[in-house]
């Protein structure tokens, strides 16, 4: 690239990263509306995000376009490849997280005018609120280009994972005691399970920030398993079939 070129693709990609900002931040606003719509039964507040979601969709798919015409005409390298590439995969993570917010409306919709144990309403309320943490701190650790806190999201994602098992022994027990139907209890399971996969979609957020800053990778431990296995044996490990 020649100056004036280089200086082009700099704007288009500080551009592209701005708007996968502004996307992220529409998203983070959807986790405690979404919250609110489980706590209130607001059904009003549930058709406004399950609306919102065809223009964050839309959003983006544009966003991943950019991005993938800039690496297709510009053929960057090194950081502004990795940069790229990280948007391309965040937008998918971002995306996948607000239509887990519609999903979270779509079963307060469900279990409208089924009352909710005191308790259960308090820990779907902590866990709306690590979930809203853990994105907002994620969202930090990419504008910042901070590798300390985007590392940190594992562990503040563990607060969320255990929620999730307080709130299933929470449904457990609200249901053996008569307090809760079957149908309350089977989505109130998914919604704890719907917030913790917003919980990793955050995480995920920070490791692409991490490889976009040193180059740095996960540990894709399945992957590591089979690359091993096909090591000692030195052939492809065989797999169990329907029949066998």
């Amino acid at each position: 690239m020649n100056v004036e070129t280089r200086r082009d693709f700099h704007s288009q990609l500080d551009d592209v990263r701005a708007s996968l900002a502004r996307l992220t931040s529409s998203v983070i606003e959807e986790i405690p509306r979404a919250t609110s719509v489980l706590l209130d039964g607001d059904l009003e507040g549930a058709e406004y995000v399950i609306r919102a979601d065809d223009e964050i969709d839309a959003r983006a798919i544009e966003l991943e376009e950019r991005a993938y015409q800039l690496i297709a005409l510009q053929a960057p390298v090194a950081t502004d490849l990795r940069a790229l590439v990280a948007v391309a995969k965040i937008v998918g993570d971002v995306e996948r997280s607000a239509d887990l917010c519609v999903n979270i409306c779509k079963a307060a919709r469900r279990i409208y005018r089924h009352p909710l144990d005191p308790k259960l309403r308090g820990i779907i309320a902590k866990m709306g609120e690590q979930a809203q943490l853990l994105y907002e701190a994620a969202l930090e650790s990419y504008v910042d280009n901070d590798e300390a806190k985007a590392a940190a999201l594992d562990d503040m994602d563990s607060t969320l994972d255990s929620l999730q098992r307080e709130m299933i022994r929470a449904i457990v027990e609200c249901s053996a005691a008569g307090n809760l139907e079957l149908e309350t209890a089977v989505q109130l399971a998914m919604v704890a399970r719907f917030y913790e996969r917003i919980g990793d979609h955050a995480v995920n957020m920070g490791e692409r920030v991490r490889y976009v800053i040193s180059g740095w990778l996960p540990e894709h431990k399945g992957a590591s398993r089979y690359r091993t296995s096909v090591d000692d044996t030195g052939e492809l490990p065989r797999f169990p079939t329907p029949e066998s």
